[in-house]
């Protein structure tokens, strides 16, 4: 069994955990590299529950850690170990209501895992507490904006932080909370994430941080909303909230980042429990949709949903179209949105929209490939084409005949056995319009060499 040196951090304990025996833990992922992330498991013990052993004349409270991490796939265990958890018990200072804190840190690669985590007493190992998690690990460092886990803190220290304390990271010292419980004794929640790729996949639009707190009815109690540059690649996101007003209850910590350009976003989100007997539950019990208030679309203005359902419009039907234009209230063009794309998501089971983000990207090639001076590139028809029918096999480009206005021959092997589409521009503006389609449907014209004719 390996010795676990560590320093462990006194804090009061709120409430007695479920069980004879009071052992808590959390964990949160954070990036590391393309193809793994770093995994940190948080844990604490009640002292008063720990037997006490004497080591050199010294009073010393003993518990042991296990952590197992299964891959889901081959079942081998890249980690199955015991640490021996010591803290010296102090004879002057009453520590019935302590608990003793710690974290270790591991590399993790892509995966799915089995974990457990296991917390005993390290003279009586029937005095023990499990839990078992699948955590999954997809990689946070890669091209698009991402962020961590959240980790929920007793403290946050930036000014005398001890660079030497094993919750030291980015200049602070994080005090984990494993219990995750706030409210009366710890009235203030702090938390910690961190957000990747800021840079790899913009031009130096902002982002917006929207910041939710959640009760267990759905109803969200709070939000905050604020807007971040990205002038470095990677960047710390930690804030408080103060829990003195809100009831007992299990809420949920929610942060999305949003990119209203580009139409994505990313969300990351935390359960906990606050306990306040004192403060009355007056809320009413309306229920909200957690999931919408933790989307990207709950922080579109009425402008920036008009833009988002404009260039979904090629794959709406017409009575969608229709009840959309019917909508004034941002609230109602929010659940509109949020509806359309949820019903057309290939995999549900999946954290993210495959459909949408596979469409959206179509977009942003279309805005960048096929706009002009007066007409954004989702508004031409070489961009309905794009974002309907994807990428052709083959183009061929006519920029400079003698006798001939530009024009362009899109061919798709794929759809119906082979067609084609010509754009050609008949204005002189670059605008290339559609000329003639051999697909089902698109407009056909057999004789559309006469248009582009300058002859």
């Amino acid at each position: 069994m390996k010795k676990l040196i560590l320093f462990l951090f006194l804090m009061p304990m709120l409430i007695s955990a479920q069980g004879n025996f009071n052992f808590d833990f959390d964990y949160a992922r954070f990036g590391y590299d393309s193809v793994s992330n770093y995994v940190e498991f948080y844990y604490s013990f009640r002292q008063s529950d720990l037997s006490t052993v004497k080591e050199s004349e010294n009073a010393i409270s003993r518990a042991v850690l296990h952590i197992e991490l299964q891959d889901s796939v081959s079942g081998n265990f890249i980690l199955n170990k015991d640490w021996r958890i010591d803290n010296p018990v102090s004879t002057t200072v009453d520590t019935t209501d302590k608990s003793l804190i710690g974290v270790v840190g591991f590399v993790v690669p892509k995966g799915v895992y089995y974990c457990v985590v296991s917390g005993s007493d390290g003279v009586d190992s029937t005095q023990t507490r499990s839990f078992s998690e699948v955590i999954k690990v997809d990689p946070l460092m890669g091209q698009q904006v991402n962020i961590s886990d959240i980790q929920l803190s007793s403290n946050i220290k930036q000014e005398n932080a001890d660079s030497k304390s094993i919750f030291y990271k980015n200049t602070l010292e994080v005090m984990p909370n494993p219990a995750m419980i706030f409210g009366q004794g710890i009235p203030v929640l702090y938390y910690y994430s961190e957000i990747y790729n800021l840079k790899k996949d913009s031009l130096g639009a902002e982002l917006k941080v929207n910041t939710m707190l959640i009760n267990s009815k759905n109803k969200l109690v709070s939000q905050k909303v604020k807007r971040i540059s990205r002038l470095s690649n990677s960047r710390v996101e930690v804030g408080t909230m103060n829990l003195t007003k809100y009831p007992t209850d299990s809420y949920t910590l929610v942060i999305s980042l949003i990119d209203s350009v580009k139409n994505y976003g990313v969300t990351t989100a935390k359960r906990f429990y606050i306990y306040n007997p004192n403060v009355i539950d007056s809320s009413k019990s309306t229920a909200g949709n957690t999931d919408l208030l933790s989307s990207q679309y709950s922080v579109l203005s009425v402008e920036e949903c008009d833009d988002l359902f404009q260039k979904s419009k090629y794959v709406a039907a017409g009575a969608e179209i229709d009840q959309y234009n019917k909508m004034e209230s941002v609230e109602a063009k929010r659940e509109f949105l949020y509806q359309f794309w949820k019903k057309r998501d290939r995999d549900p089971m999946t954290a993210e929209n495959e459909f949408y983000n596979d469409y959206m990207n179509r977009v942003r090639v279309t805005e960048e490939k096929f706009g002009t001076i007066n007409r954004s590139g989702v508004r031409t028809d070489r961009g309905r084409v794009f974002i309907i029918y994807g990428e052709p096999d083959e183009i061929d480009r006519y920029p400079n005949d003698i006798d001939k206005k530009p024009y362009e021959i899109w061919q798709y092997n794929q759809l119906e056995g082979g067609v084609i589409f010509v754009f050609g521009d008949v204005t002189g503006f670059s605008n290339y319009e559609l000329l003639h389609s051999t697909k089902r449907g698109e407009l056909r014209d057999d004789n559309w060499m006469r248009r582009i004719q300058t002859n």
